[in-house]
C-alpha cells in the first residue's frame, strides 16, 4: 500500500482517463429530478450501467463534477450513466470550515454530521436507486461510489440486507471502520489518502472477504479525489488522475 508514481492515467487495459482540466471545468452532465433529490447525471445514454457517487460534504464541486465525467466516459468498452444526488438539499457543509482547526469550526462540522448522519443517508440509498431505474429502465446494474462522507455511506449501503449495488468504491473515506468490511459481500475498492488511520484502513482490508483493492496514496491529503483536490498541483493532478483509472479498472474487471 505504499505510494506509487503516477502512471499517467493510464490503467490497466481498460480505459484513459482524458486530460483533467486544472480550473474552470465545464461540465458535461445537466441537472435532473429523481425521486425527490436534484441529482447530477451524466454519461451517455446507451450505457447498460449505473454510478450512483456519494459526494463528500462539500456537495458539487467542479473537481467531483469532472470525477464523475470521467468515470462516465472514460471505459468504451462499458460506458456508465452516473447519477450524483444532492442529499443537501442545496445546502452542503462550507468549504471554509475544513480543516477543522479552531472550536466554532469543529461546532459547524459537529452540527453538519448530526444532520445528516451516514446510518440515515445510507438508509436513503435503496429507494433512490428504485427511483432511478423508474426512470431510466435500460440500466441493468448499479455501483456505488462514495467519497470523505460518502465513503461512510457507502460502506454501510454496501453492507446491508437492502443493498442493491453489485461493486463499491470509497476514495479518501471518513470513519474507517473494520467492522463495515465484514458484511460486505460485493466486490471492493478502498482508496486511502495520507489523512486516513493506516491501521484502521489495512484492517478493513484484512476482514473483506471479496474481489478488493486497497492502496494508500502516501502523499496525498483527504479529499484529493473530490472537493479539497487542488488540481493546479501537477502531483496532486496526476495522482487524481491515477486514482480514477484505478477506480475505473476495478469496475471494468469488477461490474
Amino acid at each position: 500500500m505504499s505510494p506509487m508514481p503516477a502512471t499517467k492515467g493510464h490503467s490497466e487495459g481498460c480505459c484513459n482517463v482524458p486530460p483533467v482540466v486544472t480550473k474552470g471545468y465545464q461540465a458535461k452532465g445537466s441537472y435532473e429530478e429523481i425521486g425527490g433529490y436534484k441529482t447530477y447525471v451524466t454519461g451517455p445514454a446507451e450505457a447498460k450501467k449505473a454510478i450512483v457517487v456519494i459526494y463528500d460534504i462539500f456537495g458539487y464541486f467542479e473537481q467531483t463534477l469532472q470525477g464523475a465525467d470521467i468515470l462516465a466516459y472514460s471505459d468504451h468498452h462499458q460506458p456508465y450513466k452516473v447519477f450524483m444526488p444532492d442529499w443537501f438539499k442545496g445546502k452542503p457543509c462550507p468549504i471554509e470550515i475544513y480543516p477543522p482547526d479552531n472550536d466554532d469550526k469543529k461546532k459547524q462540522l459537529g452540527d453538519f454530521f448530526g444532520t445528516y448522519p451516514p446510518p440515515k443517508v445510507a438508509g436513503q440509498v435503496p429507494d433512490y436507486v428504485k427511483a432511478v431505474k423508474s426512470t431510466y429502465s435500460s440500466l441493468e446494474r448499479f455501483g456505488i461510489l462514495g467519497y470523505c462522507w460518502g465513503g461512510k455511506v457507502v460502506a454501510l449501503t454496501a453492507k446491508a440486507d437492502t443493498n442493491p449495488f453489485a461493486v463499491a468504491a470509497v476514495a479518501h473515506p471518513a470513519m474507517v471502520d473494520p467492522a463495515d468490511a465484514e458484511g460486505l459481500s460485493v466486490p471492493f475498492i478502498l482508496l486511502a489518502s495520507k489523512d486516513e488511520d493506516a491501521d484502521a484502513v489495512k484492517k478493513f482490508e484484512d476482514a473483506l472477504k471479496v474481489p478488493k483493492y486497497v492502496e494508500i496514496f502516501g502523499d496525498q491529503i483527504h479529499g484529493w479525489m473530490a472537493a479539497r483536490s487542488d488540481l493546479s498541483d501537477d502531483r496532486v493532478k496526476a495522482e487524481y488522475e491515477r486514482g480514477y483509472a484505478k477506480l475505473l479498472d476495478f469496475f471494468s474487471k469488477n461490474f
